[in-house]
């Protein structure tokens, strides 16, 4: 046996079955609780998170006993990666788990956007009747869909676009990768940006792609494109952005990452046309939870069964 402490919110099946070979203290408010959680840490021999608890500094320092994180989702914001190696610490992923939640998110909030169709109930139920002005949507079918990224994510957006009837085009860092995944076509990062009629975004932040859609390349996109931001905050200049909508230059954006999370008060989009903000959840559904839990559950027991229990779990 072994103890594992669960920080954020995790499917009670996964929980369950982790509870089944190992002492599990799952709490979702422990990542509110930063002193518990610093308390407990030191005795865990696992710790699970999704995109809050921050895995770096004072808590991963706390961490003496901990042979594996695991984080209930894809790419590593919110844990030093780097830190957690030098103390022998792996890091797991629920890698893929979520691509079938991101992509509908990608494909349902392109359609909307496209199309303008569906702000108009709180007129009709007072008794206007906004036809004229909605009645100038656009379709997605005949569209062309940019991907920047085209890892699993990338790959099912693909699939759901190509069946929508969009033109379907793919940026991959490493070319060979994307046409060994079967990109429907790789481009360069430029063509993707200029050609896109949606513009997706799914890559990692990295130094590299630290607001790699900045003012220039925004500049550059098709007069009324869309851009979807799913992938990490930082990605895309928030301010730029935001200057594209006002000026009409873009035709809508969705985002659902930010370089601050919370999204703070005082921010760049009031007043933005045609736009979606939601809080990071684009990849949370009820089955993709389920397939994050289990996929989480079943790599922490394969890494924990050789441990032994420490005892009881501090106050």
């Amino acid at each position: 046996m072994a103890r594992v402490v669960v920080s954020e919110f995790m499917h009670r099946a996964a929980v369950d079955t982790l509870r089944a070979r190992h002492e599990v203290l799952y709490d979702a408010r422990l990542v509110e609780e930063g002193r518990r959680l610093l308390a407990v840490a030191p005795s865990a021999d696992a710790l699970v998170v999704r995109n809050r608890t921050q895995v770096r500094g004072e808590l991963l320092a706390a961490l003496t006993s901990c042979k594996v994180v695991g984080r209930l989702g894809v790419g590593y914001g919110n844990i030093d990666a780097t830190g957690c190696a030098e103390r022998g610490i792996e890091v797991v992923t629920a890698r893929g788990a979520s691509a079938q939640s991101v992509a509908e998110y990608v494909i349902a909030t392109a359609l909307r956007l496209l199309r303008g169709a569906y702000e108009g109930s709180a007129g009709m139920v007072a008794g206007h009747w906004p036809r004229t002005a909605l009645s100038a949507g656009r379709e997605i079918g005949g569209k062309t869909l940019g991907l920047v990224g085209f890892g699993a994510t990338g790959r099912h957006t693909a699939k759901l676009a190509q069946g929508m009837g969009m033109q379907v085009i793919a940026h991959e860092p490493r070319p060979e990768r994307a046409q060994a995944q079967g990109a429907p076509r790789f481009a360069t990062l430029d063509e993707a940006v200029t050609r896109a009629d949606v513009l997706s975004l799914h890559v990692p932040l990295t130094g590299a792609t630290w607001r790699l859609i900045d003012a220039g390349r925004i500049g550059t996109m098709k007069p009324g494109a869309v851009l979807i931001d799913t992938a990490q905050g930082g990605v895309v200049d928030e301010v730029a952005l935001a200057a594209a909508l006002k000026s009409g230059h873009l035709g809508g954006a969705a985002l659902d990452v930010f370089e601050t999370e919370p999204l703070p008060g005082a921010n760049a989009f009031a007043g933005c046309p045609n736009l979606i903000l939601t809080p990071h959840i684009a990849g949370l559904t009820q089955e993709a939870n389920q397939r994050a839990g289990v996929a989480i559950a079943e790599a922490l027991l394969e890494r924990l069964s050789s441990l032994s229990p420490l005892g009881k779990w501090p106050a």
